[in-house]
């Protein structure tokens, strides 16, 4: 099982988001670094260009802390509220997260370690999209 040792550090994205409600892609490209945080965790600040269909591209960030117990990882959102959580390891659904109306499942990927994946199913009045994003080792 994949410890906090093995995530801490430089990763490079790439996101491919299918959105069935805005008729639309978008692409996501940038990094995601995870920095030692405490005992047990791992502060994830990810940034990059998002670009949406025929729209110059905006820069985009994001920032979670990562809290690790014996086979599982609690994912916070910065401000310390519960995002999800995951077991490190194989493949396995992670657990759903209910944003009002709208739903978030996710599915990880670790059976290519070093590389892994993420994939986001969220539906709702609101949203309906697929999230896919890649991970990779950054080059030293």
């Amino acid at each position: 099982m994949l410890g906090r040792d093995d995530f801490a550090g430089d990763w490079r994205l790439a996101r491919r988001i299918v959105d069935r409600h805005g008729g639309m892609h978008g692409d996501f490209t940038g990094t995601a670094v995870l920095t030692l945080a405490g005992a047990d965790g791992l502060d994830y600040v990810e940034a990059g260009q998002m670009r949406f269909g025929d729209a110059p591209p905006m820069q985009a960030t994001r920032r979670y802390h990562w809290q690790f117990r014996p086979g599982l990882v609690l994912v916070r959102f910065a401000d310390g509220r519960d995002f999800h959580s995951f077991m490190p390891t194989g493949q396995a659904a992670g657990t759903d997260h209910p944003c009002g109306e709208d739903y978030y499942t996710v599915t990880y990927d670790f059976t290519r370690w070093p590389d892994w994946r993420a994939t986001w199913v969220v539906t709702g009045p609101r949203k309906d999209y697929t999230s896919v994003t890649d991970c990779r080792r950054a080059a030293v």
